[in-house]
């Protein structure tokens, strides 16, 4: 379930710019995933990180430059 959360987000954010921005204002990686969390897309840090594979220093970045948004 938590891949499907990651994956709609993803194609979501593609699609709606300021969701995209909205996600890149987060703070931290935490921030990131109770914003997630508040717009229906269930997964845990832990669970992002599997998926997208990516450090809390890539988290750091703004969501635009993540690859595959």
């Amino acid at each position: 379930m938590a891949k499907e959360a990651v994956a709609r987000l993803f194609r979501a954010a593609q699609n709606d710019p300021a969701l995209r921005q909205d996600l890149s204002t987060a703070p931290t990686p935490e921030a990131f995933v109770e914003k997630a969390s508040a717009l229906g897309y269930e997964f845990t840090l832990a669970e992002w990180r599997e998926m997208t594979r990516f450090s809390v220093e890539e988290l750091k970045s703004d969501l635009s430059e993540i690859p595959g948004l």
